[in-house]
């Protein structure tokens, strides 16, 4: 064999090892694992990130073991859960608000582990954090809201009075408002994540106040089933909740979860994976909507979906000045949008024509 025969042999072999590591530095699956605050038979939130989960499964087959864990409470079962998890995963995925802290806290004790947060603001070296851009979202529900109400009342279903949830009315009003403006909002907080008797309660509670189409930022599809009973209007929230409503519902926000978990899984495979921040929208994919209801109006329908269009490519922002908080003092002038980050991730005040009382 000549010198340059066993040199291009050689040159060969080193390059099929480099790649066989870069492509997955892990010789075993990789071991991810999900909490979750509701079950993944929700049809809402956790269902979302459910689907999510079995994407990357059925994306990566062999190469990942898939570990969920359902209805963890926010509270020191979430703890114990996580550090549970955590000594045998190499990613782990907690996937409500309130497991920041304990996410924090096992994280410092597990400096190996990744951990991705959702909803959350609290970065480490280990820790990731991400949300959707529900906002978005909103905007869109809130112009067909605004165009589709008689009775001029859109009823809120709100979780907690955190900035995700409340950029999502501020959204949804402004939106309604733009295209009518004798349009209301009513707003009934249940303090609560996913629980359907309670949110059913709201949802005939904000009926029995006039609202003739229902919004909520709860998981269940109780809300969407109230809408059927009586014959209004609502939206889905985080999964398409037609079954649930086949006439009631007008469209709905989805949350696609899938994308972003599988690149995040990859990433620990290929020993790519770094902190980051992560806020994506409808740009990225990772906010999309239910096919609109069949009797909506030509007109509303188009304007649903230039709005998405506009969103999809950057050309509009759901915030976009004059605005002023709802004491009357100026947030945004003319033409202007939030020029930080963190003026959007704490957000904690209504906009002006909201007259709910602001929530402790």
């Amino acid at each position: 064999m000549s010198n340059r025969s066993f040199l291009s042999i050689l040159k060969l072999l080193i390059l099929s090892v480099v790649l066989a590591f870069t492509s997955n530095v892990y010789a075993d699956p990789i071991k991810a694992a999900f909490v979750y605050i509701g079950p993944t038979g929700d049809h809402g939130w956790t269902y979302a990130h459910h689907q999510g989960a079995q994407y990357v499964k059925k994306m990566m087959g062999d190469d990942v073991m898939i570990t969920e864990i359902e209805s963890v409470p926010e509270n020191s079962d979430s703890e114990r859960v996580i550090t549970s998890l955590a000594r045998k995963n190499d990613i782990i995925f907690t996937t409500s608000f309130g497991y920041m802290n304990p996410t924090i806290k096992v994280a410092k004790q597990y400096p190996d582990v990744k951990f991705e947060h959702a909803t959350g603001y609290m970065l480490e070296d280990n820790i990731s954090v991400y949300s959707a851009r529900f906002y978005e979202g909103r905007h869109v529900i809130g112009k067909i809201a605004g165009r589709m109400t008689k009775s001029n009342i859109i009823g809120y279903i709100a979780s907690f009075p955190i900035p995700e949830v409340i950029r999502g009315i501020n959204s949804a009003y402004l939106a309604a408002k733009s295209v009518n403006p004798d349009v209301s909002i009513k707003i009934v907080w249940v303090y609560t994540w996913e629980d359907p008797g309670k949110e059913a309660d709201a949802a005939r509670a904000l009926i029995a106040q006039g609202a003739d189409i229902l919004m909520q930022h709860t998981a269940s599809t109780s809300p969407m089933t109230v809408a059927e009973e009586k014959g209004i209007y609502a939206f889905g929230q985080s999964s398409d909740m037609r079954e649930w409503g086949q006439n009631a519902q007008l469209s709905g926000i989805i949350n696609d979860w899938g994308p972003y978990y599988l690149e995040r899984v990859q990433a620990v495979a290929n020993g790519t994976w770094a902190s980051a921040n992560v806020f994506d929208g409808v740009q990225q994919g990772m906010v999309k909507f239910a096919p609109m209801n069949q009797n909506m109006p030509t007109d509303v329908k188009n304007e649903a979906m230039k709005a998405i269009i506009d969103l999809s490519m950057g050309a509009i922002h759901p915030f976009t000045g004059p605005i002023n908080k709802q004491d009357g003092s100026p947030w945004l002038v003319e033409g202007e949008t939030p020029p930080n980050y963190p003026d959007l991730l704490t957000m904690d005040f209504y906009v002006e024509g909201i007259d709910s009382k602001y929530p402790n």
